[in-house]
């Protein structure tokens, strides 16, 4: 029987592309989830495109698929403290504007109390006339009250009658008792000023003294010294000599030493001893600050009341044989005693 022949062993078979098909994918080909579509074809004349930079999306700029704006991020500021502007143009020559004139302080010192001083009236008084345009200074009219002048230098007159400064002065005085410390007494009791026969000049008390107590009393119209001696914290010592009922015990005696309280406040320290012994012996009590009837009102508060009180010092100032009613000039060496404290 005729046929074909059999084919050789070994030998290769007729390949047939027409009849085999295109091999499966595998899941190494496959189409990565999140990748990016095609793009689609652009039109033909359309003009190019600047490329996009991709930025990682967030939620403030959406997840998005469609146009993110990419967010500009200002330099932070330096800490620390900010640098001092720059200064401008000083006033002067080179800059063109004009210097500002500094302003003279008034030399010398306050119109009333120069008047007063001057034992034209007192300086409320004084305030007065100066207001009511009295008081000239140099010719010209002051009507404001706190204007200063230096009586050696200006020319000051009331009513135009010049006025001539007084010299200081410096009196001690015994005052006995029945007399007022003040210039001038509202219920017309007689003050200390009538004590002072033949004084011309205004002088005033430094201090006061009740009027039933006596002893010394300085009398100036040094108006500085006289601020200075009666400030509480500059606590010039005074002396004085208390007759007290029947004798207190020690105990007493150092609550009034150790700063006795009295009307809910505590008084400062004071010296006291007892200058001569009896049944209602002499008390030598030192003070440095002088509250109303202070040392009456501590020996009441204790049961010990005081029946005779007598300053016998006032800070260096002190004179035995000066007797109540008496008055005499300060020596230079007391003046220079008292003005340096």
């Amino acid at each position: 029987m005729a046929g074909k022949p059999p084919p050789k062993r070994g030998g290769a078979r007729p390949s047939n592309t027409s009849k085999r098909t295109a091999p499966r994918p595998t899941r190494s080909s496959a189409k990565p989830l999140g990748s990016p579509r095609p793009a689609a074809p652009k039109p033909a004349g359309a003009p190019p495109k600047s490329p996009e930079v991709s930025r990682p999306s967030s939620p403030a700029h959406g997840t998005g698929d469609g146009p993110r704006k990419l967010a500009v991020r200002r330099p932070a500021k330096p800490a620390g403290p900010r640098p001092a502007p720059k200064p401008g143009p000083k006033p002067g020559p080179a800059s063109g504007l004009p210097r500002p004139k500094a302003a003279k302080p008034q030399e010398g010192e306050r119109l009333q109390k120069l008047l007063a001083h001057a034992g034209i009236d007192s300086r409320r008084r004084c305030e007065d006339l100066i207001l009511e345009g009295r008081v000239h200074v140099n010719g010209v009219v002051v009507t404001e009250l706190g204007t200063r002048a230096d009586p050696r230098r200006d020319e000051i007159t009331v009513d135009f009658v010049p006025i001539a400064r007084e010299r200081a002065m410096y009196i001690l005085l015994n005052k006995p008792k029945g007399y007022v410390t003040t210039v001038k007494d509202e219920e017309g009791r007689p003050t200390v000023m009538a004590l002072l026969h033949g004084i011309d000049a205004r002088v005033y008390p430094v201090g006061r003294l009740d009027f039933n107590t006596e002893g010394l009393l300085l009398m100036t119209n040094d108006g500085g010294l006289a601020n200075r001696l009666m400030k509480p914290d500059h606590e010039v010592p005074k002396v004085y000599l208390a007759k007290v009922h029947r004798t207190p015990t020690k105990e007493q005696l150092d609550e009034l030493r150790e700063g006795f309280r009295l009307d809910g406040r505590r008084l400062k320290p004071c010296a006291i001893e007892v200058a001569e012994k009896g049944d209602n012996p002499w008390l030598r009590i030192t003070l440095t600050e002088g509250k109303n009837l202070q040392i009456r009102r501590m020996f009441q508060a204790i049961g010990h009341p005081v029946s005779k009180l007598r300053r016998v010092q006032f800070g260096p100032l002190a004179d035995p044989a000066l007797k109540p009613g008496e008055w005499r000039f300060l020596s230079p060496q007391e003046i220079a005693a008292i003005t340096s404290l």
